[in-house]
């Protein structure tokens, strides 16, 4: 039967059912038919209108009578839906009719008041990103676990107490964050999501983690941080590509015993972990970054110079009473935070003139020792009288020349280097007053840059040819423009300096940047903004003139700190 069968009057009463749903504006509906995407966020919708889970599913008949076509309109030209924004609303309920767009490919609801998912969802096999975080869900339908194509599945800050068991079949899922819920173990197919690449398990009561998580062979990073964890399974370093670990505010006694061999950052801090052993350290062989703040270590042992890639410890707030000498012959250590320690025999005044004076310091007791190498293989004479050692640059494709205090770098050194797939430079401690240019013969393998504790007054745009670039050292003035645009980044050390200001809105491009010290600098003012950068894990300020955020804020860590910076942005 026609609906507009009947005269003028039942027309009109016609044209009043169409525009019953003001909250969709069919300008939005007839625009989505074409383009294939429907934007409804933050609309107050309390539930998801008929006419969105219909929008494709008109006969002819009906598309002729729907006041949403005109001429140029026709049905057969419609575009499946394939990307339907629903966050912000009020929604509660998500009808078994989302199987009527099952060309969706991505479908957003977080920040709405669903408590339940219809196992209808399972049936969009073309889905490959869903957002459901800030929601009330306590549980997951096991049907969603056949999205064969799902590669990104956002959670957080739900009620769930357990995963569906099946959730291993997501096998093309590379992010999977379930942070900010209420589980208590992970199920024991989680290994099976072989694919991921980014887990977030934080802000859980989980008390163990399954052994299954060391079939994870491609996950780059993984936080497990403020849980109920007292041991980490030996088993995590079979993650061979495992780069960064956060383990934060958990139960941990001991270092995690953990020979992953790309493991650059572990952040075990607020755990209570007594004592650093041998065995543990021995493990980490590709260290850059340590944080072992607020734990209660007594002792930082000898063996502590094993960790020769290290550029950054952490040691704030422990037990400690005295230091080894032998923590200045650390090659490539910057940063060494001491702050909330009863140390003796070391005067106040070296402590507080930061890093490098302290280093130094120790320096002074360490007693020189002749030098043992043996000519061979392991180190040669340049012309220019420097030594280097071939060893590092064949075997541990590391090329080395610091502590000179020279004003450029011989070019026999890059000539000795020449057809090496070099991966870390460390040119930090000399007088070098701009980037060697010499740098980009290692574009394709180079992902190190040390040039700290030198005279930059600039950094060359020849940087952003380093595409294996991840982690950068340097010290400047301001913050380097080039820093911005090298989007590959991951790690920016910039402490002991004199940036007085950072760009917050270009700092957001840098979508893989988990890792910002700008400690010691002269920054007046935090923009807020800064808050919104969500990818930063590790945020270092102390040590600025600025007054607010407080330092009592700062001193809560970096989540207590972007959560402050972004309730302060205007609205």
């Amino acid at each position: 039967m026609s609906r507009f069968k009947g005269g003028c009057k039942d027309s009109l009463a016609g044209f009043k059912v169409q525009t019953a749903e003001p909250t969709v504006p069919y300008g939005l509906l007839k625009a989505a038919r074409k383009s294939g995407q429907l934007n409804l966020s933050g609309r107050g919708l309390k539930e998801v209108p008929q006419n969105v889970y219909r929008l494709n599913i008109d006969t002819p008949e009906e598309a002729q009578q729907n006041v949403s076509f005109g001429a140029a309109d026709r049905w057969w030209e419609q575009t499946d839906l394939t990307k339907l924004l629903l966050s912000s609303n009020q929604v509660t309920l998500l009808s078994d009719d989302i199987r009527l767009l099952p060309g969706l490919t991505t479908l957003d609801l977080h920040d709405n008041q669903l408590s339940s998912l219809p196992s209808a969802l399972g049936e969009l096999q073309n889905l490959q990103q869903l957002r459901l975080s800030h929601n009330q869900l306590d549980s997951l339908p096991v049907e969603m676990c056949t999205l064969k194509n799902l590669r990104s599945l956002t959670l957080q800050q739900n009620l769930l107490e357990n995963l569906p068991e099946d959730l291993g079949q997501l096998a093309n899922l590379t992010e999977l964050d379930v942070s900010s819920n209420q589980l208590k173990s992970l199920p024991s197919s989680f290994g099976g999501l072989v694919s991921l690449q980014k887990v977030n398990l934080c802000h859980n009561q989980l008390s163990g983690l399954p052994d299954s998580l060391a079939q994870l062979t491609n996950v780059k990073l993984l936080d497990c941080s403020d849980n109920q964890l007292t041991e980490i399974p030996e088993s995590l370093s079979e993650m061979l590509a495992l780069e960064q670990l956060y383990l934060r505010h958990n139960k941990l006694r001991l270092l995690p015993k953990l020979p992953a061999p790309a493991l650059k950052e572990l952040y075990v801090g607020n755990n209570q972990i007594e004592q650093l052993q041998t065995e543990q350290l021995s493990c980490l062989t590709a260290i850059s970054l340590l944080e072992l703040r607020n734990n209660k270590i007594k002792i930082v042992p000898e063996e502590i110079t094993l960790l020769i890639t290290l550029t950054r410890l952490d040691l704030t707030n422990n037990d400690i009473t005295s230091l080894p000498a032998s923590l200045s012959l650390l090659p490539n250590l910057n940063v060494l935070l001491l702050e909330g320690n009863p140390l003796r025999g070391i005067r106040r005044d070296i402590l507080s003139k930061g890093t490098s004076e302290l280093l130094k310091y120790l320096r002074g007791r360490v007693k020189e020792e002749p030098d043992k190498t043996d000519g061979g293989d392991t180190a040669m004479m340049l012309p220019s009288q420097a030594r280097v050692n071939v060893h590092d640059i064949k075997t541990l494709k590391l090329l080395a020349y610091s502590d000179k205090q020279a004003g450029s770098i011989p070019e026999e050194l890059f000539d000795a280097a020449a057809d090496q797939s070099i991966a870390t430079v460390n040119f930090s401690k000399n007088q070098l007053t701009s980037v060697p240019p010499r740098l980009v013969e290692f574009q394709s393998s180079l992902s190190e840059v040390n040039l700290g504790f030198n005279r930059l007054i600039s950094c060359s745009p020849d940087i952003c040819k380093l595409l294996q670039l991840t982690h950068i050292d340097l010290r400047f003035k301001s913050f380097p423009d080039v820093l911005y645009e090298t989007l590959s980044l991951e790690t920016i050390l910039l402490a002991n300096n004199q940036v007085c200001e950072v760009d917050p809105s270009r700092l957001m491009k840098l979508t893989h940047l988990s890792t910002l010290d700008l400690a010691n600098n002269d920054l007046l003012n935090i923009p807020p903004e800064l808050g919104l950068c969500t990818s930063l894990r590790c945020l270092s300020l102390e040590g600025n003139p600025f007054r607010t955020p407080r330092a009592a804020i700062v001193a809560k860590g970096t989540d207590a700190l972007m959560e402050y910076l972004r309730s302060r942005i205007p609205t």
